[in-house]
């Protein structure tokens, strides 16, 4: 009678973890959700995102999808207040971790749940991309001071996740010694361990420092008239991605004698192109050492897929001449090492997770029923899964171009591979930064500085 209430007992738990995250597949959610955007269809987009999130109590990943969404559509406004709504959530993580960072680097130890229904406090790099897009929002009225804010909170926000990390390391290491888990990234067969430690994602000095963001703080400053604090944007972008002249020629031309003239602006094109990959579960047989000897179970680890929806870019057309553009940051390397850097922990996490299931299991099977044992295997199984969940509607390359151009309009085309698309210019500040978001055949803009010409966006609204 006892192992059937127990077995009841953990049938209705399954029950009850099945309306939870546990088994929400994010990946498909918002793979839906990009197939609108790329279709120019902004509105469908939206729509399937307040679909999928009923819920009152919204979470940091429905407001980073929703401000990126309502840019791509020209509702600026709509866009800052569904970013700020995120920010305050990034910025009640900051402050508990500032208040007490051992608490918290506790609870990211923590072995007993399955990381699909922690709460999403977002990547690294995630949460600095944040404020860069909140800037570029700004940058597209032209309010460089707005701007300016933004980019104080980015360096203060990488400062923070810089500190937290060192000391999540030791913690990591500690813990693993602790619990006697000694597998590596390199043990997991099958695993695709080259896509995490290819040279590209190797050589970045983190995953959350984007050589784009201190770029941009660079310009900003700048347009400011504060060269003082532009050459230290300027330089750490130049060392983020060495070897790239549009980077090391803007720290040059800082104490450069050729003078703007009058009439002319320093124009900063920013092309975003493509969708961040997308995180999906990949089940691997792994050794796990228990009190009857080593048994292989099957447990789950994160995946990423890159994104295939848009066609890169080398060059775009301005008044007839050809441009070239640069990439200065990559979301989809910055993810795969933003991975690389957490999968020791994921695989400690979910080592100690599955061994302490097979001991229950085992203490089940032996002293209750082989039937309360199966159960609480059935339901290892139905939970067993990694997180998928991942800003999707983030841009994957950053391209830029910087170009010196008289005041008033300029015709902008996009090459063919990308649809074509025409873009009016409208030239007036002295220093104006000009961001254009492109996701398949697709180019949104944003603000009064550029407005899509072509009809192959005619879904797409620019910011009144």
């Amino acid at each position: 009678m006892a192992s059937r209430a127990l077995v009841a007992l953990i049938a209705c738990a399954t029950l009850q973890l099945s309306g939870c995250s546990v088994f929400r597949s994010y990946e498909s959610e918002l793979s839906e959700t990009s197939q609108h955007l790329s279709a120019g269809n902004v509105d469908g987009a939206l729509a399937l995102l307040e679909k999928n999130n009923t819920s009152e109590d919204k979470d940091l990943l429905y407001y980073l999808e929703k401000g990126e969404l309502l840019r791509s559509k020209g509702d600026l406004a709509g866009s800052q207040q569904a970013w700020q709504a995120a920010d305050r959530i990034v910025f009640e993580w900051e402050e508990s971790v500032k208040a007490d960072p051992q608490k918290y680097l506790g609870q990211f130890a923590s072995f007993l749940v399955n990381d699909k229904v922690r709460r999403y406090e977002g990547y690294d790099y995630e949460k600095v991309m944040l404020t860069t897009q909140m800037a570029l929002n700004d940058l597209a009225v032209n309010d460089f001071d707005a701007a300016r804010t933004e980019i104080k909170k980015t360096h203060e926000r990488e400062a923070l996740i810089a500190d937290l990390r060192d000391k999540e390391y030791l913690k990591r290491e500690e813990e693993a010694e602790k619990q006697g888990v000694t597998t590596q990234l390199k043990d997991l067969q099958g695993y695709p361990v080259a896509s995490l430690d290819a040279p590209e994602v190797v050589s970045l000095k983190n995953s959350y420092q984007s050589a784009f963001s201190h770029y941009l703080s660079g310009f900003v400053y700048e347009a400011l008239g504060e060269k003082g604090l532009a050459a230290p944007g300027y330089r750490r972008a130049a060392e983020l991605r060495p070897n790239v002249p549009v980077l090391e020629q803007a720290l040059l031309d800082l104490d450069s004698s050729a003078a703007r003239t009058e009439g002319e602006s320093e124009v900063l094109l920013v092309v975003q192109a493509g969708l961040a990959p997308a995180r999906d579960s990949m089940r691997i047989p792994l050794p796990l050492p228990l009190n009857s000897g080593l048994v292989v179970s099957t447990v789950s680890f994160p995946l990423l897929k890159a994104d295939t929806s848009t066609a890169v870019i080398d060059s775009l057309s301005l008044d007839g001449k050809s441009v070239g553009l640069t990439e200065i940051s990559n979301v989809e390397i910055m993810s795969r090492r933003a991975l690389r850097d957490d999968m020791p922990g994921i695989i400690l996490r979910t080592t100690v997770r599955a061994v302490s299931r097979g001991v229950a299991q085992k203490q089940l099977n032996d002293n209750v029923s082989p039937l309360a044992g199966l159960a609480v295997g059935l339901m290892s199984v139905a939970t067993e899964g990694a997180d998928e969940r991942t800003w999707r509607t983030l841009p994957d390359s950053i391209q830029i171009a910087r170009v010196r151009l008289p005041k008033g309009e300029h015709q902008l085309s996009l090459p063919a591979s990308v649809g074509g698309g025409q873009v009016n210019l409208k030239v007036e500040q002295n220093y104006q930064v000009i961001p254009l978001r492109v996701v398949g055949n697709q180019v949104f803009t944003q603000g009064t500085t550029a407005s899509v010409k072509a009809p192959v966006v005619q879904a797409v609204a620019s910011n009144p």
